[in-house]
């Protein structure tokens, strides 16, 4: 492993910020020791909303938006930089996933889409950058993601302990660690995203803010089990989903039926959909010690209740606990990730993605002098 100082960029389907963090990584260690959430501003985040649901939209757009999250990504490293006096010559390199803005691992022609320009990125920082690091692992027939499994392995793996890892960002994905076992990995459904179409919707709001709204309103078995029979739940991993699956349209599908439900009856509901949908994968693993949860939902203390009260015999809990910040392990992964594609070394796992091989991951945008 190329060991230096490395910094991770990472902009989730929640798009609620873009998460940077700086990390020390070699073979042995991955250390954090800054981060910062930069504002994302509203107008980009509703031109990106405008272009990830299947709607028409122009080469233009499209290019515009990968300039500006571009620029936004730089900003907000430089903005890293500045905070702990660090010049960019002491960067080995950046990490940075984009802006996913259509995922399409199946079909006649599988293919995903991550915006942000990275040699702007270069330019506006000079600073080596790694990106676009699904496409190699869609090229050998995986899915593409999720990719943050390897990382979990190295960092959260316990000899002793047969432990799931479990990310709740817009989408909720698991990665199970049982000792010298297969690893295994993949999008469960929804995470918070559907949670936070709602809340803006009629609270105006981008999110719920700790399940407090959830909390007044009463669950509807009927349009839960409705929505648990989408085929998505059922569908066998490997697999992997997105906002052009989950979004509006898939919710008013369902609620059709229920316009006389309470707004808050249904968000009620939609947060047992990603309880429910999360806890039906995990208890399909026998003698399973603990679920370690990240991402935003690990702060949504209704959901992290209602995990725990299905899983009686397992301990849930954040992984903060556990010595690694579940606000910042995704963009930690990409760091670690672009460490690994600087060495030569593979970066996906096909037993998750259910690639033919093992492959270095992404493509280097080198700076100059580099």
């Amino acid at each position: 492993m190329k060991a230096g100082r490395y910094i991770g960029v990472m902009s989730g389907t929640s798009l609620d910020g873009v998460d940077v963090v700086l990390a020390e990584i070699d073979d042995k260690n991955v250390v954090q020791l800054s981060a910062i959430s930069f504002p994302f501003p509203t107008e980009l985040k509703n031109q990106v909303l405008l272009i990830c649901q299947g709607q028409a939209v122009t080469l233009a757009t499209i290019g515009e938006i990968d300039y500006q999250l571009g620029t936004l990504y730089a900003n907000a490293i430089n903005n890293l930089l500045k905070q702990q006096s660090l010049a960019a010559t002491e960067i080995t390199a950046i990490g940075c996933h984009g802006q996913t803005v259509w995922h399409q691992p199946t079909g006649q022609r599988p293919f995903t889409l991550q915006l942000g320009d990275n040699n702007r990125i270069v330019a506006l920082t000079n600073i080596t950058v790694v990106g676009d690091f699904r496409r190699r692992d869609m090229a050998y027939g995986g899915q593409g993601a999720p990719l943050v499994p390897a990382f979990h392995h190295k960092v959260l793996s316990h000899p002793d302990e047969n432990r799931i890892i479990l990310n709740i960002g817009g989408i909720a994905n698991l990665t199970t660690l049982f000792g010298n076992s297969i690893i295994k990995g993949y999008d469960t459904g929804p995470g918070n995203m559907l949670l936070d179409i709602w809340a803006n919707q009629h609270l105006n709001k981008p999110y719920d803010n700790n399940g407090d709204w959830a909390r007044t309103g009463q669950v509807n078995g009927s349009l839960l089990a409705k929505m648990l029979a989408d085929p998505y739940f059922k569908q066998l991993a490997p697999k992997s989903t997105g906002r052009e699956y989950f979004n509006n349209a898939w919710l008013q599908k369902y609620l059709t039926p229920y316009l006389n439900l309470s707004p808050e009856d249904v968000q009620a509901t939609l947060a047992q959909l990603t309880i429910r949908s999360i806890v039906e994968q995990v208890l399909l693993y026998d003698q399973v010690d603990c679920l370690l949860v990240c991402g935003g939902g690990a702060k949504n203390s209704y959901l992290m209740a209602g995990l725990s009260e299905l899983l009686t015999d397992i301990v849930v809990a954040p992984t903060d606990k556990y010595g690694l910040s579940g606000d910042n392990m995704e963009a930690l992964a990409f760091a670690w990730l672009a460490a690994r594609t600087l060495s030569g070394l593979p970066g996906n796992l096909p037993s998750v993605t259910g690639a033919s091989q093992e492959t270095v991951l992404g493509a280097i945008y080198p700076a100059n002098g580099a």
